[in-house]
């Protein structure tokens, strides 16, 4: 990055907890963070970081590129995820893209989250699995609930659950999520 005219390196943490330190003495705009660091791995600190200083723009620059690590990258706050094979341009331009406002993916990590894993629902009950399946047909909770002689509150829990276990945003996002892997 030394040929970067407008990027200065103010300072290099060896660890997350470290880094946490340097954010309580100054905010930088951005962080290239890695995922495993002793201490504290960057997933942590990226979470503790953003939950106190939420302007602070986390960039994970790693090579892990399997699906738990980006969702669990992306949940804990991190506007973007690049690998560390990314070239300086390329690494330069993400970062300008994140300190801007953007979300910022490689390209690879994309493919990655679009087409994941196609295991991933094995974790799921019987129930759970039921209920993920009526949501990707389009039915609403209430539909979801007499369909299956449930109550609407039994659902919308059990969706919950089903949402962090897959570590997904909404049901639009877990609808396309098992429909890609009924169809794949």
């Amino acid at each position: 990055m030394g040929k970067e005219e407008d990027f200065d390196i103010v300072h290099l943490a060896t660890n997350g907890q470290e880094a946490i330190e340097f954010c309580t003495k100054e905010q930088p705009d951005v962080i290239l963070m890695d995922i495993q660091m002793p201490i504290m791995d960057g997933i942590e600190s990226t979470k503790k970081i953003k939950d106190q200083w939420p302007r602070v723009s986390i960039m994970m620059l790693t090579t892990f590129q399997d699906e738990r690590n980006i969702r669990l990258a992306l949940k804990a706050g991190a506007e973007g995820y690049l690998l560390k094979s990314a070239s300086v341009e390329n690494m330069a331009q993400q970062i300008r893209a994140i300190k801007a406002g953007s979300t910022v993916l490689d390209a690879d990590v994309l493919k990655t989250i679009v087409q994941p894993d196609r295991k991933a629902l094995e974790g799921l009950t019987e129930r759970e699995t039921d209920i993920v399946e009526l949501v990707a047909q389009g039915l609403s909770n209430k539909e979801i609930a007499e369909q299956l002689f449930l109550s609407d509150g039994t659902v919308r829990n059990t969706l919950s659950i089903v949402l962090d276990k897959l570590e997904i945003r909404d049901r639009t996002q877990l609808a396309i999520y098992y429909l890609q892997r009924q169809n794949g």
